[in-house]
């Protein structure tokens, strides 16, 4: 069985003028331990089926199953307590809040978490050591390059162990160096972790780099 099975997905966007269509009737099965690239061009809706599937957003028709549990009928408050366990997001511009530590942006996940402090230490400092940042754990992110900001990024991702990553462009804002770090960390991340990774991007250097790669053109999902 497919950890991620999407049916018939559908989601539209009310404008003043026109109602625009950003998925229509997707259909998609992601194996567990698969690495699945998306491109597409900007507006194809790569980031809405991201949110989606993350439950940030609702469908307006369609289903998404994940490892059992159809998410897209679970409550506002279920699904928040879904995603922690379950998902790790990496965004572009890393999201990290300036006023905290690298170790306290990768603990934020886990405040929301029945773990007490010293479990929370132990998975930031084992995130921090995978992504090779546990000499940084005491900087702020504008001490940071954006090449390290992005790997606390990915360490926030995994601190709860999810089983799915869903990277959204998670080289585009980066040097090529940089961004060839942040690709083998998301490879290491599948092969040696077994973590399930869908990522959007437009280089389709990083795309053909995981085992499928698929497009979205105008909503619809095409091999």
């Amino acid at each position: 069985m497919a950890l991620i099975e999407i049916r018939n997905l559908t989601k539209r966007y009310q404008t003043e003028a026109e109602l625009i269509s950003v998925l229509e009737d997707v259909d998609l099965d992601i194996e567990a331990g698969e690495y699945l690239s998306l491109m597409g061009p900007s507006g194809s809706g790569k980031s809405t089926l991201l949110n989606l599937l993350a439950g940030l957003d609702k469908p307006d028709a369609g289903t998404i199953t994940i490892d059992g549990s159809e998410i897209t009928s679970l409550k506002t408050n279920q699904l928040a307590d879904w995603r922690a366990s379950h998902v790790g997001f990496v965004f572009q511009f890393y999201n990290l809040l300036p006023v905290l530590t690298a170790y306290q942006n990768v603990e934020l996940p886990l405040l929301l978490t029945n773990l007490s402090k010293g479990e929370r230490r132990e998975r930031v400092e084992v995130a921090l050591n995978v992504v090779s940042l546990s000499d940084r754990m005491g900087h702020y992110p504008r001490q940071l390059s954006g090449g390290q900001e992005q790997r606390v990024g990915i360490a926030r991702a995994i601190v709860s162990d999810p089983a799915m990553i869903l990277a959204d462009e998670p080289t585009g804002d980066l040097d090529a160096a940089s961004a060839e770090e942040i690709m083998n960390l998301i490879e290491r991340l599948n092969s040696e972790f077994k973590k399930t990774v869908l990522m959007v991007t437009h280089d389709r250097q990083a795309a053909e780099r995981a085992h499928r790669m698929m497009y979205l053109e105008k909503g619809v999902l095409h091999q």
